[in-house]
């Protein structure tokens, strides 16, 4: 076992004491959830870390980390989705690490494959439909692109990075042919013209604007949690909802990780901050507190999140997905997804 193994194990273990006396942290983050601030509180507190923030746009960080060079103060990159934190190692903005702790608790389809990002949580990406006017939902990802549902479907924009991965994954799982007849087809069903976000496209189904959507499962869990605007109780009720693709590749799941900054000048405590992050308080937190997946296999799920059942993700290795984006946005583009 590492000394790093043993210290973190003492830190999350006994938190009366901080395992370091002192030092600091700098956080770039474009995680806009106010529930994360226990996240870091409870790092704090455990560690006697303290974090430094600074956030933003997950492009405008990494661009600022691209021109501050080797002066960049930033220690950790968290962002969400696998097309950012791609883009981040691209950029050349993160450095490859070693932990035996990330390794072991963080599945490897959830890492990258030069140990430059870490996935800490996960979003499945499912199908939502309108009870009374869909008898037979679309049980696929390729099926949603079936003519049977002309004119029903609401979607976000080619430019939005669930669509880019989602795409990006449907590539990996069935061949560009395939990917570029889905695309086109989910044109051809849509009921209005992509725009706004995921709860955007659970509102077009409360207000008729279309019957199917697709949509990452924590905005409906947060609807389930806690008001949400355009979607009460009653409305939710005729919302049914379909993971995908069960019988083959499974749903699809994106995620929200991070990794240490290439120039970061506090590495230790950047690593340690990681693998806090996947120990099971931090992974607990990621679904109590803003109805996400866990990373780590095993952990507890909020009441919010179980309420939407069992299934089966898909394991594609998400390092190789990332790989197929650029492929997705020329497919996105010659389709004329807007």
């Amino acid at each position: 076992m590492t000394t790093r193994t043993i210290t973190l194990a003492t830190l999350l273990l006994c938190t009366a004491a901080p395992a370091f006396a002192d030092g600091e942290l700098n956080l770039y983050s474009s995680r806009h959830y106010d529930t994360d601030e226990r996240l870091y509180s409870n790092f704090e507190d455990a560690t006697g870390i303290k974090i430094n923030r600074i956030e933003g746009n997950a492009d405008e960080l990494i661009a600022r980390m691209e021109a501050e060079g080797v002066n960049s103060p930033a220690d950790v990159l968290l962002t969400v989705d696998t097309s950012r934190l791609e883009r981040a190692k691209n950029a050349a903005v993160l450095q490859s690490i070693d932990s035996e702790i990330l390794e072991d608790r963080i599945p490897a389809n959830l890492q990258d494959s030069d140990n430059q990002w870490y996935g800490f949580s996960q979003r499945a990406r499912i199908i939502f439909y309108n009870k009374t006017n869909v008898e037979n939902p679309p049980m696929t990802y390729i099926a949603l692109a079936d003519p049977a549902y002309e004119g029903l479907v609401c979607h976000r924009s080619s430019t939005n990075v669930y669509s880019q991965t989602l795409l990006a994954s449907v590539i990996e799982n069935h061949g560009e042919a395939a990917a570029r007849d889905w695309a086109q087809g989910i044109v051809n069903n849509f009921a209005r013209d992509p725009q706004g976000g995921d709860t955007d496209q659970l509102r077009g189904i409360v207000s008729g604007e279309c019957d199917i959507s697709i949509s990452n499962t924590y905005y409906f869990a947060r609807a389930i949690r806690t008001n949400v605007d355009g979607l009460p109780a009653d409305a939710r009720e005729n919302i049914g909802w379909v993971f995908p693709s069960q019988d083959a590749e499974g749903a699809h799941m994106n995620l929200s990780g991070g990794g240490v900054a290439a120039y970061a000048p506090n590495r230790d405590n950047a690593i340690a901050f990681l693998e806090y992050l996947a120990s099971d308080q931090a992974q607990q937190y990621f679904s109590a507190g803003n109805d996400e997946y866990p990373a780590v296999i095993g952990v507890e799920l909020s009441p919010s999140v179980q309420a939407l059942g069992e299934f089966i993700g898909d394991t594609v290795n998400l390092s190789e997905v990332a790989k197929n984006l650029p492929l997705a946005q020329e497919i996105f583009n010659e389709v004329g997804w807007k």
